[in-house]
């Protein structure tokens, strides 16, 4: 199971039925729930979770991956029964220390940055991306 914690407010009517259209393709273990909090309640969520739950931060000074990596990283932990948690910060995007160490990986899209919005969009693309790479299906032309 995979669970995105975004910070701020639901997405706009387009964009909710943008990351539809990849989530209504998505099978288990890669179906996707979204979970949206204020952003100063996102530490509180994050500090929450269960010890085993892998978690991974989206932030512009992560780690940048191919898509292939991202497909890697996330099964392995979905393979074992762990539980996969993306969090995506609000408008302003900052997480806490607390937050950074918790984190399994802390992830970023791009070297540009992008409207947290557009994030959610990339977000559920990349997912139906790496669950179409582990399936070795033809949707990933690399």
């Amino acid at each position: 199971m995979i669970r995105i914690i975004a910070g701020g407010k639901k997405s706009n009517g387009w964009l909710v039925e943008a990351c539809g259209e990849y989530e209504k393709r998505l099978k288990k273990p890669f179906v996707v729930s979204w979970d949206f909090v204020d952003e100063e309640k996102l530490a509180d969520r994050v500090m929450r979770l269960p010890r085993d739950a892998f978690v991974i931060l989206l932030d512009e000074h992560g780690e940048i991956l191919s898509s292939p990596e991202l497909s890697n990283r996330i099964l392995k932990p979905l393979e074992t029964g762990r539980e996969v948690v993306f969090v995506l910060g609000g408008a302003f995007g900052h997480f806490s220390t607390e937050m950074v160490e918790r984190a399994n990986l802390v992830w970023s899209l791009s070297k540009l940055v992008f409207p947290h919005q557009i994030c959610r969009l990339i977000l559920a693309e990349q997912i139906y991306r790496a669950q179409e790479i582990a399936l070795g299906h033809p949707y990933h032309h690399a």
